[in-house]
């Protein structure tokens, strides 16, 4: 389900059961992002405890893993969001972070490019493998192929 004021970028994917609800302030979503089964991307309204409240912003090359809740947050370029993550309003995911399954990333919190993070709430693990670095456009391209398969499937 997608409503409100969401604009996704060109080849994204965005699987069964997934919420991305934009209804009080936006969602931009940009190119080669996949968003997995059963995941909610919402945001943070303006209120007086929260003036102008946080869009939810997701860079290029974004795989959200299965279940994940991304609430008025920035999602850098070629980042993996691990299945079950959360990660909560106000925080910033640099570009080229993998956050590993079941992570918690507290309000406000800022995950620095090239490392791995893990747990609740989120530490830096260990800086990216070269490997790991390839990984992102790698995973970002498959979902593209992989939704244009399922396109292609049930438009005949």
């Amino acid at each position: 389900m997608v409503i409100g004021d969401v604009k996704t970028g060109a080849d994204c994917s965005i699987w069964p059961m997934t919420v991305v609800r934009g209804d009080m302030h936006q969602i931009r979503i940009g190119d080669r992002c996949s968003i997995q089964d059963g995941s909610v991307l919402h945001i943070t309204h303006a209120s007086d405890y929260n003036p102008g409240g946080y869009p939810l912003t997701l860079g290029d090359d974004v795989t959200v893993g299965h279940k994940a809740l991304l609430h008025g947050c920035t999602i850098g370029s070629r980042v993996l969001v691990g299945m079950g993550c959360i990660i909560m309003d106000g925080a910033v995911v640099e570009d080229e972070v993998i956050v590993a399954a079941g992570c918690l990333v507290p309000p406000g919190k800022t995950l620095e490019s090239g490392y791995l993070y893990v747990g609740s709430p989120a530490k830096q693990a260990r800086p990216l493998t070269d490997k790991e670095r390839t990984f992102f456009k790698y995973t970002a391209a498959n979902y593209v192929k992989l939704k244009d398969e399922y396109l292609a499937e049930s438009a005949s």
